[in-house]
């Protein structure tokens, strides 16, 4: 299997940030996994290594393949605008990252299969594909037979953050795509320049 389905903090530590969200493990063994973890925190990367790092982060933060996420840049760099804000916005926007941020999953990984499990609606119709992009003014909810679901209720009770370009409406369980996010709306400490600087040799 090429996803990585393994323990969530020994890649957090990797990347010495928690990317996948508040990790009580993280913050105990902050430094690098392995015999040698802290011999490599102190170790400097080359400017190749900084980009890649980063780079890997994203992916595995927002729980890409590199076939997927290249696919994803290509069409950044096509749109009007910053390549790397592009690419962010085409993340953000992803069914997946959608069903995350409206709090119907606790993680990405959670939302991507509830939408592979077809308990997601995109416009009242049942959608499957975690990658498809959102437009604005589309509306994804929860499926009628799924919203009973305890896994959905406790998500969805713990939901804590509320973001600007969504509208969720509870009685139906559903939120609208307002507008596409503004590169300071999005909270994640990401230099997206970096990979923009690695695409680019």
């Amino acid at each position: 299997m090429a996803r990585y389905t393994g323990p969530s903090t020994k890649v957090a530590r990797k990347f010495g940030e928690p990317i996948f969200g508040p990790d009580k493990n993280f913050e105990h063994k902050n430094f690098p996994p392995g015999q040698h973890g802290l011999a490599r925190k102190r170790k400097k990367l080359s400017e190749y290594g900084v980009q890649l790092k980063e780079k890997q982060k994203v992916k595995c933060a927002y729980g890409l393949l590199e076939k997927q996420f290249r696919n994803l840049y290509e069409k950044a760099s096509k749109m009007k605008g910053i390549k790397g804000e592009n690419l962010l916005l085409l993340l953000e926007s992803r069914l997946d990252n959608l069903v995350f941020r409206m709090g119907i999953a606790p993680t990405r990984a959670a939302a991507r299969q509830l939408v592979n499990h077809k308990h997601i609606v995109v416009n009242g119709e049942v959608c499957s594909i975690p990658s498809r992009l959102i437009k604005t003014g589309e509306v994804v909810g929860v499926r009628e037979r799924s919203k009973s679901l305890e896994f959905i209720q406790d998500s969805l009770n713990a939901r804590a953050n509320k973001y600007s370009w969504l509208e969720w409406d509870a009685a139906t369980l559903s939120g609208k795509y307002l507008n596409t996010p503004v590169r300071t709306e999005i909270p994640e400490p990401i230099n997206e320049q970096l990979i923009v600087e690695l695409y680019s040799k």
